[in-house]
């Protein structure tokens, strides 16, 4: 059963107008988790007992977080029927629902004019401690040195197969089922709004067209590592991980107290955190 009640004091709370802006994009089909995301939105698949946005607008509006604008598409009507207004969770939500499937970068240019000089962008499927908030302001703070920040994840991606080192026809090494270790972006970014000036108007962009496209205009584009939880809930084995996480440590997501030290755990240092300028 999926809980709909309000993190006790946040409903209600006034929306300060200069408090930070986070857009989040919850328009994808989830093909991964077919057949479950058929008739129902990924961003409501539940943890638990909430949905993974739900948690997600809970972490932003404890970190501050007053706006939030939901960039929909498949089955909008049941992420708009929801959260509504966003009122019982302390924050203001508005909805930008697309005429046809943009990607992942291709939402935000339909939504410049509402957004404020730097804002927070972030898939609606994610289950992570980064601290949102800090991660802006780091982002703002270094600013106009950079127009986006990407905040990425260590991973380590197994082949299915032994991988053979061939030289002339000879085998030289044998390795089976190796694992290959990867920097991946956890679908978290930090914008400067004029990085939009690169997306174009009404056709498909993704955000690795975006991070092209800058670096092909010799842009600064800085990704930020983060080693704590980071899990993709469009994935299977991520998901079923969430749930036995949300299963052996449901403290870890207790909302109830108004100690944000008592919610998902947030790191100390993401306010100055290890940097890799990223380039061609």
């Amino acid at each position: 059963m999926i809980r709909r009640d309000t993190a006790a004091g946040w409903g209600g709370r006034p929306v300060h107008s200069d408090a930070p802006v986070a857009v989040v994009l919850a328009g994808g089909k989830g093909r991964r988790l077919l057949p479950f995301t058929t008739s129902f939105p990924k961003p409501l698949m539940p943890v638990g007992d909430r949905p993974i946005l739900e948690i997600l607008v809970l972490q932003l509006a404890r970190q501050g977080f007053g706006r939030l604008v939901f960039a929909v598409g498949h089955l909008a009507e049941l992420i708009e029927a929801y959260f509504g207004d966003g009122s019982r969770w302390g924050v203001k939500i508005e909805y930008h629902r697309e005429g046809q499937p943009l990607g992942t970068a291709g939402p935000l240019k339909g939504l410049v004019g509402r957004l404020p000089d730097h804002f927070l962008v972030i898939n609606g499927d994610v289950l992570c401690d980064l601290n949102y908030a800090a991660f802006l302001e780091h982002h703002r703070l270094n600013c106009p040195g950079r127009l986006l920040t990407i905040s990425t994840h260590q991973r380590l991606l197994r082949s299915e197969y032994g991988v053979l080192s061939v030289a002339d026809g000879l085998v030289g090494e044998y390795e089976e089922k190796p694992s290959y270790p990867l920097c991946v972006s956890e679908g978290i970014y930090a914008f400067s709004r004029h990085a939009v000036d690169w997306i174009p108007d009404g056709i498909r962009f993704d955000f690795p067209d975006l991070v092209v496209a800058l670096l092909a205009a010799r842009q600064p584009v800085v990704a930020v590592d983060h080693d704590g939880l980071w899990l993709d809930i469009g994935r299977p084995e991520d998901y079923e991980q969430a749930q036995q996480l949300m299963a052996d440590h449901p403290e870890r997501f207790t909302f109830e107290t108004s100690s944000i030290a008592n919610c998902l755990q947030m790191p100390s240092d993401v306010a100055s955190p290890n940097e890799v300028g990223v380039s061609k």
